[in-house]
């Protein structure tokens, strides 16, 4: 019998209230589904077992990061097809199905699963189950070296030789490598940098901003990052280009840092490690680190607020094979908190365009040295970047996320801010 697809595909029909926006291909090589339409190929019966184990987004991640589910089409558009029943779920045409109808397509979906007992093992990608406390110290390393401690070339090879991993600043027809540049050099002029500042990099990464602010601006900088891997390859890099005596990298939570004043602090997509819970403390503390006058530029992602929201809800596949512990908060929320904190906040600067087309950049930088990525990591690990760059990128082209950089200032006595009057000219060193 080669039926599996177009069962699967009716069953599914029948439990979501809605078709099928995309073409199926089972195990039993079938399909069903729109003509010409992408195909999402359940390889192996798992597959379908993943999915009424953990039914929804953490499921169909499972099955993807085991390879048990693949697509073949263009994912952008799969992704896109798919996004009405992983992400704006609008008001099905018809009511999905309910009582006795549900319970007998689950029975179906049962069967067609096969003889199974206990759920499948989850990739070994999958963050380990964490209970306790969320943003303890012990745990916020945890989370972050789960993340960032896959390998330095591994990095290189998605992000490029400016290892910058964060939005980029595009100019039409520019390479990553110029926008990432740009990005870099518009945080120094926004924070108004001069010779001997003293530059506090929260969350530095592989060193590249403070590389930049130290070489092109003259600033000492000072980086703190929580992953030893990029602390050792930031120092590598610091001590090649010769500028050992303007910066320094830490292994240190952001927390831990007792060493101001500082002139100004940068902080560049770090912000959405800290928690809700923590971000007035995080708010607080770089307030306190910064001389009066001193400047704050805190580029963040953020998400759209629900109308009848009461608390965040985590996306499940980022929390279990990316960000572990990571939350995203409204750009309001953000720059309220920092207003609490003492800031006052002088521009804010949305580039969430900018960040769609620099994930898409580093997906095809993923997809051109793809053999290469998973011998650097592992199959299920290049998989994983694969489906969470590309669907980010969408999140970012329809407006369901967000990055901002918000400039704000550690107002001086009579309330002097050091910054020019029109603010958006940005002087260049």
């Amino acid at each position: 019998m080669t039926d599996a697809a177009p069962r699967l595909a009716a069953l599914a029909e029948t439990l979501l209230g809605a078709p099928l926006p995309v073409r199926i291909r089972a195990w039993d090589a079938s399909e069903a589904g729109p003509p010409g339409a992408p195909v999402l190929v359940f390889r192996h019966r798992r597959a379908l077992r993943r999915l009424l184990w953990k039914p929804g987004e953490l499921g169909l991640a499972r099955a993807w990061v085991a390879g048990d589910l693949t697509i073949d089409g263009d994912l952008y558009e799969a992704l896109g097809l798919l996004s009405g029943l992983l992400w704006e779920r609008p008001k099905p045409a018809t009511a999905p199905a309910r009582g006795a109808v549900r319970r007998a397509a689950l029975r179906d979906l049962l069967a067609l699963a096969g003889p199974w007992l206990l759920p499948p093992r989850p990739p070994a990608e999958e963050a380990p189950h964490r209970s306790g406390t969320q943003h303890t110290r012990s745990r916020d390393r945890q989370a972050i070296r789960h993340h960032y401690d896959v390998g330095n070339e591994f990095y290189q090879l998605v992000l490029g030789p400016s290892m910058v991993y964060s939005c980029a600043f595009w100019q039409p027809g520019g390479t990553l490598e110029q926008a990432q540049h740009d990005k870099l050099d518009l945080v120094c002029r926004k924070l108004a940098l001069a010779e001997g500042d003293r530059l506090l990099d929260v969350g530095c990464g592989w060193g590249s901003m403070a590389l930049h602010a130290a070489r092109a601006y003259g600033a000492k900088v000072t980086g703190v990052t929580l992953s030893r891997e990029q602390a050792l390859y930031a120092r590598k890099r610091v001590a090649e280009e010769g500028l050992a005596d303007r910066v320094e990298i830490r292994v240190q939570d952001y927390r831990d840092v007792k060493d101001g004043p500082y002139d100004a602090i940068s902080s560049i997509g770090m912000a959405e490690h800290v928690g809700t819970d923590r971000y007035r403390e995080y708010a607080g503390l770089l307030h306190a680190l910064l001389r009066p006058g001193g400047r704050l530029l805190n580029h963040q992602i953020a998400r759209r607020p629900e109308p009848d929201e009461t608390a965040y809800r985590a996306d499940r596949f980022i929390d279990a094979y990316v960000f572990p512990d990571g939350e995203l908060s409204p750009l309001g929320s953000t720059v309220g908190e920092l207003e609490r904190a003492g800031f006052e906040v002088r521009d804010v600067e949305s580039l969430r365009e900018h960040y769609g087309l620099t994930l898409r950049a580093w997906v095809s930088r993923l997809e051109e040295a793809w053999e290469d990525a998973v011998r650097l990591s592992s199959p299920g690990r290049a998989r994983v970047w694969r489906l969470y760059m590309a669907a980010s990128a969408l999140g970012f082209e329809h407006a369901r996320l967000g990055v901002n950089q918000v400039l704000a200032v550690r107002a001086a006595p009579g309330g002097t801010s050091g910054l020019p009057l029109r603010t958006r000219t940005w002087p260049a060193a």
